[in-house]
């Protein structure tokens, strides 16, 4: 299920209903109590933002807990996907990007900043990548299709395998963000390089006059002798 709908979109526009998506991607259905203890907020809190998931189809009513006091929240199968259109607003997409942006790079960075065995071995396997590349709007799309289709499997066997995880996997968080360079970046460089190397290029006044040549008396002989004046 694909969601376009701006005012759905908008209602993800909170750091705690991401953080209780992604609870929910991973741990499988929870109430609002359980939600609240693990991500560290009230249960009151996570309970209203729940409520206004489930309003715009981003989680549904799994039925009563444990204790059949509390309801239990669980994401929808399909899982919805965002889906951003040109006509979108874009105060809207620029929250949202933002946030998104904002929300992996600091997840980015508490890895980074992770001193143990268990992240060492990860980094190690899997670690960073950066690269530069050189392409078109279609060819970025491209590349765009093809990291998603790899990922495909692995994103389907994380939905069918919440409660059933094989030893020494775990949810990793994958970010995929093609940023490209300014137009004008790459035409200032190409003439600062040009100016540079025209500055390279002798002007007149570094040219030796002809008071500068040597004078027929400097000059050596055949033999290797200097000139007259050393006879």
């Amino acid at each position: 299920m694909r969601t376009t709908d701006p005012t759905a979109i908008r209602a993800l526009a909170h750091p705690l209903r991401l953080d209780l998506l992604e609870l929910l991607a991973t741990s499988g259905p929870a109430t609002a109590a359980q939600c609240g203890r693990v991500l560290g907020a009230s249960q009151a809190g996570c309970s209203f933002h729940l409520r206004q998931l489930a309003k715009y189809g981003f989680v549904e009513d799994a039925g009563p807990g444990r204790d059949r006091r509390e309801r239990q929240w669980r994401l929808p199968d399909p899982r919805p996907a965002l889906r951003l259109s040109a006509g979108d607003s874009p105060v809207v997409r620029r929250q949202l990007e933002r946030m998104v942006v904002d929300r992996e790079m600091q997840a980015i960075l508490e890895f980074v900043d992770r001193d143990d065995d268990d992240s060492t071995a990860w980094r190690r396997r899997a670690g960073l990548t950066t690269a530069l590349a050189l392409v078109s709007p279609d060819e970025a799309e491209h590349l765009r299709a093809q990291w998603l289709a790899l990922l495909e499997p692995y994103l389907a066997r994380s939905e069918a395998e919440t409660d059933a995880r094989r030893p020494g996997r775990r949810f990793a968080r994958y970010f995929l963000a093609a940023t490209p360079l300014p137009a004008e970046t790459t035409d200032d460089r190409r003439d600062e390089a040009g100016r540079r190397d025209e500055g390279d290029r002798p002007d007149e006044g570094d040219r030796p006059d002809e008071g500068d040549r040597p004078d027929e008396a400097d000059r050596p002989d055949q033999d290797g002798r200097s000139g007259a004046g050393d006879r």
